[in-house]
Protein backbone atom coordinates (compact mmCIF):
# COMPACT_ATOMS: atom_id res chain seq x y z
CA UNK A 1 0.00 0.00 0.00
CA UNK A 2 0.97 3.34 -0.94
CA UNK A 3 -2.00 5.65 -0.55
CA UNK A 4 -4.94 5.21 2.27
CA UNK A 5 -7.98 6.82 1.07
CA UNK A 6 -9.80 8.97 3.96
CA UNK A 7 -12.89 11.15 4.58
CA UNK A 8 -12.22 14.76 5.09
CA UNK A 9 -14.96 17.59 6.21
CA UNK A 10 -14.19 20.45 3.37
CA UNK A 11 -16.01 23.07 5.13
CA UNK A 12 -19.43 22.61 7.11
CA UNK A 13 -21.64 20.53 6.15
CA UNK A 14 -19.79 19.30 2.65
CA UNK A 15 -17.34 15.91 3.63
CA UNK A 16 -15.31 14.45 0.70
CA UNK A 17 -12.90 11.26 0.42
CA UNK A 18 -9.23 11.79 -0.53
CA UNK A 19 -6.69 9.66 -1.58
CA UNK A 20 -3.10 10.34 0.66
CA UNK A 21 0.33 8.86 0.53
CA UNK A 22 1.18 6.39 2.76
CA UNK A 23 4.73 6.17 4.51
CA UNK A 24 5.84 2.63 5.65
CA UNK A 25 6.22 2.48 9.21
CA UNK A 26 9.48 3.01 11.27
CA UNK A 27 10.57 1.46 14.24
CA UNK A 28 8.11 1.68 17.02
CA UNK A 29 5.69 2.06 14.80
CA UNK A 30 2.54 -0.28 13.22
CA UNK A 31 0.93 0.07 9.74
CA UNK A 32 -3.11 -1.00 10.38
CA UNK A 33 -5.35 -1.23 7.41
CA UNK A 34 -8.88 -0.61 8.83
CA UNK A 35 -11.65 -2.87 8.78
CA UNK A 36 -14.59 -0.53 10.25
CA UNK A 37 -14.73 2.62 11.90
CA UNK A 38 -17.78 4.27 14.11
CA UNK A 39 -19.39 7.59 13.91
CA UNK A 40 -19.82 9.22 17.28
CA UNK A 41 -22.78 11.13 15.70
CA UNK A 42 -23.73 13.77 18.47
CA UNK A 43 -20.14 14.80 18.53
CA UNK A 44 -19.31 14.24 14.84
CA UNK A 45 -22.66 16.35 13.75
CA UNK A 46 -21.13 19.01 15.76
CA UNK A 47 -18.09 19.06 13.85
CA UNK A 48 -19.51 18.36 10.57
CA UNK A 49 -21.97 20.96 11.12
CA UNK A 50 -19.25 23.66 12.11
CA UNK A 51 -20.49 24.29 15.56
CA UNK A 52 -17.53 23.74 17.52
CA UNK A 53 -16.55 27.05 19.22
CA UNK A 54 -13.75 28.76 18.61
CA UNK A 55 -12.86 28.59 22.73
CA UNK A 56 -12.99 24.64 22.44
CA UNK A 57 -10.78 24.71 19.14
CA UNK A 58 -7.95 23.06 21.06
CA UNK A 59 -9.14 21.00 23.73
CA UNK A 60 -11.51 19.25 20.76
CA UNK A 61 -8.68 18.01 18.75
CA UNK A 62 -9.14 14.26 18.05
CA UNK A 63 -5.61 12.47 18.91
CA UNK A 64 -4.99 12.09 14.86
CA UNK A 65 -6.85 14.80 13.55
CA UNK A 66 -5.51 16.49 10.51
CA UNK A 67 -6.26 20.25 9.89
CA UNK A 68 -8.53 22.73 11.74
CA UNK A 69 -12.04 23.60 12.57
CA UNK A 70 -14.09 24.42 10.60
CA UNK A 71 -12.36 22.50 8.19
CA UNK A 72 -10.67 21.20 6.12
CA UNK A 73 -10.60 19.38 8.63
CA UNK A 74 -9.95 14.94 9.12
CA UNK A 75 -12.00 14.22 12.21
CA UNK A 76 -12.63 11.10 14.21
CA UNK A 77 -11.81 8.29 17.11
CA UNK A 78 -13.51 5.26 16.62
CA UNK A 79 -11.03 2.83 14.62
CA UNK A 80 -10.64 -0.67 14.15
CA UNK A 81 -8.40 -2.32 11.95
CA UNK A 82 -5.79 -5.35 11.53
CA UNK A 83 -2.09 -4.48 11.80
CA UNK A 84 -0.28 -5.37 8.83
CA UNK A 85 3.25 -4.15 9.51
CA UNK A 86 5.16 -4.03 13.09
CA UNK A 87 6.16 -6.04 16.32
CA UNK A 88 5.60 -9.50 15.92
CA UNK A 89 3.31 -9.30 18.94
CA UNK A 90 0.97 -7.18 16.97
CA UNK A 91 1.22 -8.90 13.32
CA UNK A 92 -2.42 -10.00 12.21
CA UNK A 93 -3.92 -8.55 15.17
CA UNK A 94 -7.33 -6.51 15.53
CA UNK A 95 -6.41 -3.53 17.18
CA UNK A 96 -8.71 -0.43 17.88
CA UNK A 97 -7.08 2.91 17.43
CA UNK A 98 -8.50 6.43 18.03
CA UNK A 99 -7.82 7.02 14.72
CA UNK A 100 -10.71 8.77 11.50
CA UNK A 101 -12.13 7.90 9.05
CA UNK A 102 -9.34 6.29 6.76
CA UNK A 103 -8.28 3.08 5.08
CA UNK A 104 -5.05 2.41 6.38
CA UNK A 105 -2.24 4.66 8.78
CA UNK A 106 0.67 4.03 10.52
CA UNK A 107 0.89 5.50 13.93
CA UNK A 108 3.25 4.78 16.73
CA UNK A 109 2.68 1.13 18.25
CA UNK A 110 1.77 2.75 22.14
CA UNK A 111 -1.42 4.12 20.36
CA UNK A 112 -3.16 0.76 19.29
CA UNK A 113 -4.51 -1.25 21.89
CA UNK A 114 -5.71 -4.90 21.17
CA UNK A 115 -8.99 -5.96 21.00
CA UNK A 116 -9.75 -9.14 22.67
CA UNK A 117 -10.32 -11.82 20.57
CA UNK A 118 -13.88 -12.72 22.07
CA UNK A 119 -14.44 -9.39 20.86
CA UNK A 120 -16.50 -9.03 16.98
CA UNK A 121 -14.11 -6.44 14.90
CA UNK A 122 -17.65 -4.28 14.56
CA UNK A 123 -18.49 -4.09 18.18
CA UNK A 124 -15.14 -3.16 19.17
CA UNK A 125 -15.75 0.34 17.24
CA UNK A 126 -17.91 0.88 20.75
CA UNK A 127 -14.58 1.39 22.76
CA UNK A 128 -14.47 4.69 22.97
CA UNK A 129 -18.05 4.80 24.17
CA UNK A 130 -17.69 2.35 26.60
CA UNK A 131 -14.97 4.24 27.47
CA UNK A 132 -16.71 7.46 28.01
CA UNK A 133 -19.38 5.60 30.08
CA UNK A 134 -16.61 4.32 32.64
CA UNK A 135 -15.03 7.80 33.24
CA UNK A 136 -18.86 9.15 34.11
CA UNK A 137 -19.70 6.36 35.97
CA UNK A 138 -16.44 7.09 38.06
CA UNK A 139 -17.57 10.47 38.00
CA UNK A 140 -20.86 9.62 39.16
CA UNK A 141 -19.64 7.44 41.82
CA UNK A 142 -23.23 5.26 41.83
CA UNK A 143 -23.53 3.12 44.84
CA UNK A 144 -25.17 -0.40 45.31
CA UNK A 145 -29.12 -0.03 45.55
CA UNK A 146 -29.33 3.15 43.72
CA UNK A 147 -32.03 4.76 41.76
CA UNK A 148 -30.69 5.90 38.60
CA UNK A 149 -31.87 7.54 35.85
CA UNK A 150 -30.03 7.94 32.64
CA UNK A 151 -31.99 11.02 30.01
CA UNK A 152 -30.68 10.65 26.98
CA UNK A 153 -30.95 7.11 25.09
CA UNK A 154 -27.91 7.92 22.36
CA UNK A 155 -25.36 6.17 21.90
CA UNK A 156 -23.16 7.28 25.42
CA UNK A 157 -26.30 7.05 27.18
CA UNK A 158 -26.89 3.32 26.29
CA UNK A 159 -23.65 2.20 27.62
CA UNK A 160 -24.19 3.94 30.23
CA UNK A 161 -27.21 2.55 31.50
CA UNK A 162 -25.48 -0.72 30.38
CA UNK A 163 -22.99 -0.56 32.83
CA UNK A 164 -24.81 0.73 35.43
CA UNK A 165 -27.32 -1.84 35.48
CA UNK A 166 -24.62 -4.47 36.77
CA UNK A 167 -24.56 -2.60 40.03
CA UNK A 168 -26.06 -4.98 42.29
CA UNK A 169 -29.67 -3.68 43.38
CA UNK A 170 -29.57 -0.74 41.26
CA UNK A 171 -32.92 0.65 39.53
CA UNK A 172 -31.56 2.12 36.49
CA UNK A 173 -33.97 3.89 33.92
CA UNK A 174 -33.28 4.99 30.36
CA UNK A 175 -35.55 8.55 29.56
CA UNK A 176 -35.84 9.25 25.95
CA UNK A 177 -38.65 10.85 24.57
CA UNK A 178 -38.37 8.46 21.76
CA UNK A 179 -40.73 5.49 22.53
CA UNK A 180 -38.34 3.16 20.23
CA UNK A 181 -35.69 3.57 22.69
CA UNK A 182 -37.94 1.18 24.66
CA UNK A 183 -36.91 -1.73 22.79
CA UNK A 184 -33.43 -0.60 23.42
CA UNK A 185 -33.86 -0.40 27.13
CA UNK A 186 -35.15 -4.15 27.11
CA UNK A 187 -32.02 -5.48 25.90
CA UNK A 188 -29.92 -3.72 27.89
CA UNK A 189 -31.44 -4.62 31.15
CA UNK A 190 -32.70 -1.52 31.95
CA UNK A 191 -36.14 -0.01 32.67
CA UNK A 192 -37.09 2.92 29.97
CA UNK A 193 -39.60 5.78 30.67
CA UNK A 194 -40.68 8.65 28.62
CA UNK A 195 -39.94 12.29 29.64
CA UNK A 196 -43.80 12.43 31.31
CA UNK A 197 -43.00 9.50 33.06
CA UNK A 198 -39.60 10.20 34.05
CA UNK A 199 -39.38 8.73 37.81
CA UNK A 200 -38.86 11.38 40.60
CA UNK A 201 -36.66 11.23 43.54
CA UNK A 202 -33.47 9.69 42.17
CA UNK A 203 -30.41 8.75 43.89
CA UNK A 204 -28.54 10.21 40.67
CA UNK A 205 -29.61 11.39 37.07
CA UNK A 206 -26.97 11.25 34.43
CA UNK A 207 -27.66 13.56 31.35
CA UNK A 208 -26.60 12.64 27.89
CA UNK A 209 -29.11 13.83 25.96
CA UNK A 210 -27.30 16.85 24.75
CA UNK A 211 -30.59 18.68 25.06
CA UNK A 212 -31.51 21.59 27.21
CA UNK A 213 -35.02 19.75 27.85
CA UNK A 214 -33.20 16.98 29.05
CA UNK A 215 -30.81 18.93 31.88
CA UNK A 216 -33.80 20.21 33.24
CA UNK A 217 -35.50 17.04 33.61
CA UNK A 218 -32.49 15.97 35.56
CA UNK A 219 -32.70 19.24 37.54
CA UNK A 220 -36.91 18.47 38.16
CA UNK A 221 -36.39 14.37 39.04
CA UNK A 222 -32.89 14.19 40.83
CA UNK A 223 -33.86 13.92 45.14
CA UNK A 224 -33.09 17.03 47.36
CA UNK A 225 -29.22 17.60 47.68
CA UNK A 226 -28.33 15.33 44.66
CA UNK A 227 -26.43 15.08 42.03
CA UNK A 228 -26.62 15.99 38.49
CA UNK A 229 -23.93 14.52 36.08
CA UNK A 230 -23.83 16.80 32.98
CA UNK A 231 -22.17 14.20 30.41
CA UNK A 232 -23.64 15.53 27.09
CA UNK A 233 -21.99 18.20 25.18
CA UNK A 234 -23.71 21.71 24.10
CA UNK A 235 -21.24 22.75 20.98
CA UNK A 236 -21.97 26.62 20.84
CA UNK A 237 -25.38 25.87 22.02
CA UNK A 238 -26.54 28.34 25.24
CA UNK A 239 -28.46 26.41 27.75
CA UNK A 240 -31.37 28.62 30.01
CA UNK A 241 -31.86 26.38 33.15
CA UNK A 242 -34.56 27.66 36.20
CA UNK A 243 -31.88 28.03 38.41
CA UNK A 244 -34.42 30.76 40.25
CA UNK A 245 -36.77 28.33 40.84
CA UNK A 246 -36.20 25.81 43.95
CA UNK A 247 -32.83 24.76 42.49
CA UNK A 248 -30.94 26.44 45.61
CA UNK A 249 -33.97 25.26 48.07
CA UNK A 250 -33.21 21.75 47.23
CA UNK A 251 -29.35 21.96 47.76
CA UNK A 252 -28.85 20.37 44.06
CA UNK A 253 -26.06 19.98 42.25
CA UNK A 254 -24.61 19.90 38.78
CA UNK A 255 -21.34 18.23 38.27
CA UNK A 256 -19.99 18.01 34.62
CA UNK A 257 -18.16 15.13 33.19
CA UNK A 258 -15.54 14.52 30.16
CA UNK A 259 -13.64 11.90 29.07
CA UNK A 260 -10.60 13.83 27.79
CA UNK A 261 -9.24 13.51 30.74
CA UNK A 262 -9.29 10.57 33.52
CA UNK A 263 -12.19 11.56 36.16
CA UNK A 264 -10.19 12.91 39.40
CA UNK A 265 -11.41 9.79 41.71
CA UNK A 266 -9.30 7.55 39.70
CA UNK A 267 -6.59 10.14 37.90
CA UNK A 268 -3.49 8.90 40.55
CA UNK A 269 -4.16 5.12 40.02
CA UNK A 270 -5.68 4.58 36.22
CA UNK A 271 -4.35 6.05 32.76
CA UNK A 272 -6.13 6.98 29.67
CA UNK A 273 -4.80 3.54 28.81
CA UNK A 274 -6.28 1.47 31.50
CA UNK A 275 -9.59 3.19 30.92
CA UNK A 276 -9.77 2.31 27.11
CA UNK A 277 -8.39 -1.38 27.90
CA UNK A 278 -11.43 -1.98 30.13
CA UNK A 279 -13.53 -0.81 27.84
CA UNK A 280 -12.64 -3.35 25.53
CA UNK A 281 -12.73 -6.01 27.80
CA UNK A 282 -16.31 -4.96 29.00
CA UNK A 283 -17.53 -5.25 25.33
CA UNK A 284 -17.43 -8.72 25.65
CA UNK A 285 -20.81 -8.14 26.60
CA UNK A 286 -23.19 -9.58 23.50
CA UNK A 287 -25.55 -7.01 24.89
CA UNK A 288 -23.89 -3.98 23.28
CA UNK A 289 -24.34 -5.40 19.97
CA UNK A 290 -28.26 -3.14 20.30
CA UNK A 291 -26.34 -0.32 19.45
CA UNK A 292 -24.93 -1.14 16.16
CA UNK A 293 -28.03 -0.09 14.43
CA UNK A 294 -26.51 0.49 10.43
CA UNK A 295 -23.86 -0.16 8.56
CA UNK A 296 -22.26 1.36 4.70
CA UNK A 297 -19.82 1.46 2.81
CA UNK A 298 -16.67 3.93 2.98
CA UNK A 299 -17.79 4.86 -0.76
CA UNK A 300 -20.76 6.23 0.69
CA UNK A 301 -19.48 8.01 3.78
CA UNK A 302 -19.68 11.88 2.58
CA UNK A 303 -23.38 11.13 2.31
CA UNK A 304 -23.87 8.65 5.38
CA UNK A 305 -22.04 11.78 7.64
CA UNK A 306 -24.64 14.24 5.96
CA UNK A 307 -27.67 12.50 6.46
CA UNK A 308 -26.35 11.40 9.71
CA UNK A 309 -26.10 15.04 10.84
CA UNK A 310 -29.60 16.48 9.44
CA UNK A 311 -31.55 13.41 10.10
CA UNK A 312 -29.97 10.34 12.47
CA UNK A 313 -33.47 8.51 12.31
CA UNK A 314 -33.10 6.74 15.15
CA UNK A 315 -29.58 5.81 14.74
CA UNK A 316 -27.12 4.97 17.65
CA UNK A 317 -23.79 3.66 16.48
CA UNK A 318 -23.74 4.08 12.19
CA UNK A 319 -20.46 1.92 11.37
CA UNK A 320 -18.64 2.32 7.99
CA UNK A 321 -17.22 -1.04 6.36
CA UNK A 322 -13.49 -0.37 4.55
CA UNK A 323 -12.91 -4.41 3.98
CA UNK A 324 -12.43 -3.99 0.42
CA UNK A 325 -11.17 -0.59 0.72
Amino acid sequence: MSEATAFWIDRPGVGALRTEPLRAPGDGEVLVRTLHTGVSRGTEATVFGGLVPASEHERMRAPFQEGDFAGPVKYGYLNVGRVEQGPEALMGRVVFTLYPHQSAFVVPEAAVIAVPEDVPARRGVLAGAVETAVNVLWDAAPLVGDRVSVIGGGMIGCCVARLAGSIPGAEVTLVDSDPSRRAVAEQLGVRFAGPDAAPRGQDLVIDTSGAEAGLRLALETVVDEGEVIEASWFGDRSVTLPLGADFHSRRLTIRSSQVGSVSPRRRDRRSTTDRLRLALDLLRDPAFDVLLTGTSSWRDLPEVMAGLAKAPDGALCHTIDWRDA
